[in-house]
């Protein structure tokens, strides 16, 4: 889910001003009057102007015809997967619907290996690791499970097939109506189209409109089994949420309920503030501040561990697969790499 956010780092230029100087102690006017005049020039040289500000009209343009692009290419997508889901697919999908699970592992097994995942979603199962984790961390078909930040359904068409007969499955998302500059109404119009893939697999999915990244609710007291967060408590952390959001799942679990976190691992030590701006969080830290909202830590796992990760990179994590913020520079570096390296924590509500 995961929503993607782009840090950029500024170069600082600096530039030293060599002045001659006399090398026998003796008085040169010539030099003096040179160095005179070099000091004059750059006392009085114009600093450039500060870049101007755009305005709100301007911020909110530019928002539209990003989100036009998006738009495009998400279409694009699902043209194509239209065309993948033939009769056949239609078939097994509909099987899979309407198996009546007893096991966690025997559902994700038939689940993974179903055509109605997205071919660009199941290269990335050696790197994310959804079977082993899913079954450390205890969910089961018969929940109701609590997906937040879904991003582009990469679990979603994982989760919503394990408990559809006998589970529920519930999402925050995004209003896909919200004003067409902001990046959440695209959100909102991916996911909408993603769950329209399938009533059978998807159409018992419940939404949960967020207001905003800030204010989101889980529906009644004590009314959820699992809560599964992945890849994003530095967003809430950035934001200054995550204090409040921890309240809101605690209150939304039973008692007993289960919080599940994977999130980008900072080097140990690391400030939260600082490493958060890059995608990462300290182990450690994450621990804490989950237990101080009335959570006890169960179990971790190092399932989604990559000791290759060296979290140094001056985009952050996104300079690793799958965003490649940078595209074609290193490349096959970062792609040699892998997807970052993850905790992988499991808490019990108390």
């Amino acid at each position: 889910m995961r929503l993607h956010v782009t840090i950029l780092s500024t170069a600082l230029i600096t530039s030293s001003l060599a002045l001659g100087s006399a090398c026998d102690g003796g008085k040169q006017p010539a030099e003096t009057k040179t160095e005179t005049k070099a000091e004059t020039k750059a006392e009085t040289k114009a600093e450039p102007p500060a870049p101007k500000e755009k305005t709100e009209e301007e911020k909110q343009e530019e928002g539209r015809k990003k989100n036009a692009e998006r738009l495009k290419e998400l279409d694009e997508e699902m043209q194509k997967e239209t065309a993948r889901w033939t009769d056949e697919v239609k078939a097994k999908v509909k099987a899979l619907s309407e198996k009546n699970w007893k096991k966690t592992k025997d559902a994700l097994k038939a689940i993974l290996a179903s055509p109605h995942r997205v071919p660009e979603n199941v290269e990335r199962d050696g790197q994310r690791h959804p079977a082993e984790t899913l079954e450390f961390l205890g969910v089961t078909p018969e929940m109701t499970v609590v997906e937040i930040g879904p991003g582009a359904g990469w679990y979603t068409e994982i989760l919503a097939p394990l408990l559809v007969k006998k589970g529920k499955l519930i999402i925050t998302d995004f209003d896909p109506d919200g004003p067409d500059h902001e990046w959440t109404s695209f959100a909102g119009k991916r996911m909408q189209a993603f769950l329209g893939r399938s009533p059978e697999l998807f159409g018992k999915v419940e939404r949960e409109v967020q207001k905003s990244y800030k204010e989101f609710s889980l529906g009644e007291d004590a009314s959820v089994d699992f809560v599964f967060f992945v890849r994003g408590m530095h967003g809430w952390h950035n934001g200054g949420s995550l204090e409040q959001n921890l309240k809101e799942v605690h209150r939304a679990l039973k008692p007993g309920g289960t919080l599940a976190i994977v999130q980008h691992r900072a080097a140990e030590g690391a400030n939260a503030d600082e490493s958060s701006k890059k995608g990462y969080l300290p182990e450690a830290w994450v621990i804490e501040q989950v237990e101080k909202a009335g959570f006890e830590l169960v179990e971790k796992s190092e399932v989604n561990a990559n000791p290759k990760d060296t979290k140094d990179y001056s985009e952050g994590v996104w300079t690793l697969p799958p965003t490649l913020t940078l595209k074609d520079t290193d490349r096959d570096k970062y792609v040699a790499i892998g997807e970052s390296d993850r905790m992988t924590l499991k808490f019990r509500k108390k």
